[in-house]
């Protein structure tokens, strides 16, 4: 049996087992970060779990779970920073926990970072699998665990919440689960503003199944058998069965799975008003606070935009983005890191051209070049943008299917190095300036 069979035809439960050398090297390389960390903060005097759970942004969603919406800050030039600016799913979260256990808000916030972390890591494996195989798999969570900015994903921020959602969303899809990916994708709207590109995967991957099942049943010579039209997102469409024959067995089973996207096992159909009813799930979470904050402001819809405004956050194409780039050349060494965020957006951009070469599923490519395009083209603090772009998992995947075919004690060697360079630049970003 082939590999592309055998996936198609293993049970649910033999995903956990292939993905547990995933998320075992997962914990390995966090674990390594950590205690980088707490090392490097006790040799300057500070405490690693103040760093990722009581500064910045993870105060803001502590304040949130624990007071409500309603906090602000007015500064000396007159930015009003907001609360409402956090969407609420992790706070949510934190609140919830908070009230079952002994742990404070910030310790729950910590806990549902670290299990969202896991979960996450398990979601891309679970994405790259589908796609690539297992191999793919390993290698694409160990790359998401050695960016260099990976010390977030156990911070209690929302970036590994988020990225869990986002993950098992566009797993869903992959897999015909419509009614699962709606619903992911509206909590992941009610987890970050990027959650809008969860939302359009969705979307997009819809109405590409709608288009290609119409046309299918439009197609000269398609059955006039009745049958719900076969559907995989970012896949061709299977043609019906011929039309059956006088004396023939009536087929009364469900439609057979169809072909998913290239190296991806066969995805099951679904009927059409699942796929409907998903699509409209998923943008109520994103839809939903936006109105909210709306009201609450008295500003409509778009009053969210207003209260970013007073963050200094918007959307200018990335020309304020250019601009602080260019200013880094006006001295040395600053340069250099100007030349660095040259050298990294190009690379960004080479590995999303090289998913939309290699014909990744529409679903992945429209999640993650929406998420590549708010994180760059922002006019938001320049240093969180690294952190940003940290749930664009899917731009990793051509990497990680050139790790795989390494030999394993020299993918493992790189990915070591990798990691080791990867805790050392954490401890020393998040006892510097570190994420806002």
């Amino acid at each position: 049996m082939t590999d592309l069979a055998a996936r198609a035809a293993a049970p649910p439960a033999s995903l956990a087992r292939r993905a547990a050398p995933a998320l075992l090297g997962y914990a390995a390389v966090r674990v390594l970060g950590l205690a980088v960390l707490t090392v490097w903060s006790a040799a300057r005097g500070r405490s690693a779990y103040t760093l990722l759970t009581a500064r910045w942004d993870s105060l803001w969603y502590t304040r949130v779970a624990e007071g409500g919406y309603g906090y602000e800050v007015r500064l000396p030039d007159g930015d009003v920073h907001s609360s409402l600016a956090f969407f609420p799913l992790l706070p949510w979260l934190e609140r919830v926990l908070h009230a079952v256990t002994p742990l404070s808000y910030a310790d729950a916030g910590f806990v549902v970072s670290l299990l969202a972390s896991l979960t996450a890591a398990a979601g891309i494996f679970a994405v790259a699998d589908r796609v690539y195989g297992p191999r793919a798999g390993v290698c694409a969570v160990l790359l998401w665990a050695v960016l260099p900015v990976g010390a977030v994903q156990w911070m209690a921020y929302s970036e590994s919440l988020f990225t869990a959602l986002a993950a098992w969303a566009l797993y869903a899809v992959l897999t015909g689960r419509w009614l699962t990916a709606g619903t992911l994708a509206a909590l992941a709207g009610l987890t970050r503003p990027v959650g809008v590109a969860v939302v359009a995967a969705v979307w997009v991957a819809g109405v590409v199944s709608f288009v290609r099942a119409r046309g299918t049943m439009r197609a000269p010579g398609a059955s006039t058998v009745s049958r719900a039209p076969a559907h995989t997102p970012g896949g061709p469409v299977t043609p019906h069965a011929p039309a059956l024959t006088p004396g023939a067995p009536t087929d009364t089973r469900a439609p057979a799975p169809v072909p998913g996207p290239p190296g991806a096992p066969p995805a099951p159909c679904a009927p059409a008003w699942r796929r409907a009813l998903g699509m409209l799930i998923a943008p109520l979470g994103a839809a939903g606070y936006v109105l909210w904050v709306g009201r609450r402001t008295g500003d409509g819809p778009l009053g969210y935009l207003d209260v970013q405004a007073g963050w200094r956050n918007g959307f200018d194409g990335g020309y304020a983005f250019a601009r602080f780039v260019g200013t880094e050349f006006t001295s040395f060494p600053s340069a250099l890191a100007g030349l660095a965020m040259i050298i990294g957006v190009a690379l960004l951009i080479r590995l999303y051209v090289t998913g939309v070469r290699g014909r990744q599923p529409v679903e992945l490519l429209v999640y993650t070049g929406i998420v590549l395009a708010l994180a760059l083209c922002a006019s938001s603090y320049f240093g969180s943008k690294p952190r940003l772009l940290m749930p664009a998992f899917p731009v990793l995947l051509p990497l990680a299917c050139a790790l795989a075919r390494l030999r394993t004690s020299r993918a493992a060697l790189v990915t070591a190095g990798l990691a080791g360079a990867a805790a050392l630049y954490g401890a020393f970003w998040l006892n510097g300036s570190g994420p806002p």
